[in-house]
């Protein structure tokens, strides 16, 4: 009960902070170069003793990141700082109480190797810090760095140990070592082959679980390793076509013979279930929400309680709830929440070996990501992500439910402007399209809110987080992409009409890779509800995007690739439909994305000016798929020209690029 104690004392201490006003009802947009900026701070850590607090700050809006180091006791001290110049740092681990391991990237082609094959190679280093500053430094980790090493991270039951992966060249399949922070050396501790692979590890760094495929049986297996041995035991088998969920997340601390498995059993959604070893049964349900999605929340001293699991998590519209079972935990928790302005995502995202420094994060629509540091009873603010942004300019998220077409129900979240509707409404689905979303802070749809625009996240048929029937939908009766999978997203932005939130006369869709993919489809339909369409980094060929899986399958199989070629074989392709397209369309993409090739782009546009459809068109250079790769230099270009085209090409009086269709 001592972390309890010790939150509790400092109630008083957070008044400082304030709340924010509620939101006027005229607010001017933020410039547009305040929204390119890359996230002010990340990567906010307490070394192992608490002493120091650590973190990657960008202190220019087109400067790469430094990392920062500053006495725990002290925030106001002058910090010990240190880039990787030319590199970029992308993230770092405490090692020791007086290291650190982190990695470094540098783009050394400008073209890609071919799907998910990128332009970066990476670099590893450990520095070692010395009380005097001028003395600490750093050298470069070899057997972690360039294309054949990896770091998955410390193994916190280890001091000094780190757990670190080797591919051999050609390999899917990698060794796994534990690396001596202190001596340089590494240990072998196993190796993933093509029949056990995809290892999982404990929190002394043993092998816990894995997955493999049996080809003769077409069927995905779990494997469980007992601590102490050596062999694999089967405990799970599912059939390629059987798309239920079934993951073992920890030993069950009531009944340390079995194991807690997150598993459908049988019924539409998932529960956490007590599965018993020697029978390979299910014992005892232990809980299901009332969505579809569930995931483990572990104890936040990952020192001492590396595998407890403190909570399951689940989905209740846009928020995110648990069900605790560590009584201490969920007080503390319980506390900050009252704490912190906006509470939301709120975790506690690093905490000291003796579980009495806490680094407390907290993200959420009016809160871009703020970080806050509770030591020697003191509950101070360490600093935000984008600092520009004060809360009461940014936009609230709803979660709305709706009915598609032909009765589904399909769930989605507005972003709100502070204005009065109704709005001009940018329909903005997700990409994957086999994910679940549950929007906090997204750049993107702040961004539009912010110059008045409602946004719309549909979660359509395919998301992953309303149970296995709804799931299964997009795909298992033949691909519904383009067809009841876009009428989801369509029927969302009626249904708004309808409810005098949007302008029947101001509707547009944007959205990236499989966003992107469906914005191309919204640019072709007959039935056109839309002024524009705004596709980036989008699947313009199915055969194309298709042949990517199916590579995948045969090097390397999981039931993920099976779902992708389900749906892409009988979904509508964009690239045929291009002499369809009859509103303005504008195509941005990057030049580098290994996830979705150039190749899209390049063969879509070439079939637009063939066909002579009005378009525009953007390339990002040096831009990869993923937003982590969208720099200052990207983002200014691209959001400069996406609020241009919906204010100019897409509602504006003189529309230079509608369609003579």
């Amino acid at each position: 009960m001592r972390d309890n104690f010790m939150v509790i004392t400092v109630l008083a201490a957070i008044f400082f902070l304030g709340v924010p006003a509620q939101a006027a009802e005229k607010i001017e947009p933020y410039p547009l170069e305040e929204w390119a900026k890359r996230a002010d701070m990340s990567n906010v850590s307490l070394s192992p003793d608490g002493e120091k607090l650590a973190f990657l700050k960008i202190p220019t809006k087109d400067g790469n990141p430094i990392l920062e180091i500053y006495d725990a006791n002290d925030l106001s001290a002058r910090p010990f700082k240190m880039n990787a110049d030319p590199m970029e740092m992308t993230r770092f681990y405490w090692a020791t109480d007086d290291s650190i391991i982190f990695s470094a990237r540098l783009q050394v082609r400008n073209k890609i190797d071919g799907f998910n094959q990128g332009v970066y190679k990476t670099t590893r280093g450990l520095l070692t810090l010395d009380k005097d500053p001028e003395k600490s430094k750093w050298r470069k980790i070899a057997s972690l760095s360039g294309g054949g090493g990896g770091l998955i991270g410390p193994i916190r039951a280890k001091p000094n140990k780190f757990l670190t992966t080797q591919y051999d060249k050609g390999s899917y399949y990698p060794k796994y070592f534990e690396y001596d922070v202190e001596t340089g050396r590494r240990k072998l501790i196993t190796r993933e082959t093509p029949k056990v692979n995809r290892f999982r590890f404990d929190g002394e760094g043993n092998p816990q679980f894995a997955s493999g495929y049996d080809a003769q049986s077409d069927e995905f297996l779990s494997y469980y390793r007992k601590k102490g041995s050596s062999d694999w035991e089967v405990i799970n088998r599912s059939h390629r076509e059987n798309f239920e969920a079934w993951r073992a997340v920890g030993v069950d601390p009531l009944t340390p013979n079995n194991l807690l498995v997150i598993a459908h059993n049988g019924n539409d959604k998932p529960g956490l279930w007590s599965f018993n070893l020697k029978t390979q049964g299910y014992d005892e349900l232990i809980y299901r929400g009332a969505e579809g999605s569930i995931f483990t929340k572990r104890h936040s001293n990952g020192y001492t309680n590396s595998d407890d699991i403190a909570a399951i998590g689940y989905y209740d519209g846009r928020e995110i709830k648990y069900e605790w079972f560590d009584g201490e935990e969920k007080a503390i928790y319980e506390q900050l929440m009252g704490l912190v302005p906006y509470a939301d995502g709120l975790r506690i995202s690093s905490r000291s070996r003796d579980g009495n420094s806490l680094v407390i994060s907290n993200r959420g629509p009016r809160d871009p990501g703020t970080y806050y540091l509770l030591k020697n009873g003191k509950f101070s603010l360490v600093g935000s992500t984008r600092p520009q942004f004060a809360s009461e300019k940014l936009a609230d998220v709803k979660a709305i439910t709706y009915q598609s077409r032909d009765g589904k129900k399909i769930r989605g979240f507005i972003t709100v402007p502070n204005s009065k509707p109704p709005y001009p409404l940018v329909v903005m689905p997700h990409g994957g399209p086999f994910v679940g979303e549950n929007p906090s802070y997204d750049e993107w749809a702040q961004l539009m809110a912010n110059h008045g625009y409602m946004v719309l996240q549909p979660q359509y048929r395919g998301s992953t987080a309303y149970g296995l029937d709804f799931y299964k939908s997009a795909f298992i009766d033949g691909g519904e992409g383009g067809y009841k999978m876009q009428d989801d997203k369509d029927d969302g932005a009626l249904y708004l009409v309808d409810q005098g939130l949007a302008d029947p006369d101001k509707l547009a869709m944007f959205g990236w890779s499989y966003g992107g993919y469906a914005a191309l489809i919204a640019a072709a339909r007959e039935e056109q509800i839309y002024q524009c369409a705004i596709a980036g980094a989008a699947v313009a060929d199915n055969t194309q995007q298709l042949n990517y899986y199916r590579d995948r399958l045969e090097t390397f199989p999981s039931s993920g690739a099976i779902e992708q070629i389900k749906m892409w074989e009988e979904s509508i392709s964009p690239i045929k439909e291009v002499k369809n397209v009859n509103i303005p369309l504008f195509v941005i993409h990057g030049d580098v994305d290994q996830r979705v090739p150039p190749m899209h782009a390049k063969k879509y546009i070439k079939a637009l000016e063939e066909n002579q459809i009005p378009h525009k068109k953007m390339w990002l250079k040096d831009a990869d798929h993923f937003y982590g790769t969208l720099f200052y230099r990207h983002k200014i270009k691209f959001y400069t020209a996406l609020i241009d085209f919906l204010e100019n090409d897409c509602f504006g009086k003189d529309n230079s690029l509608a369609s003579n269709n």
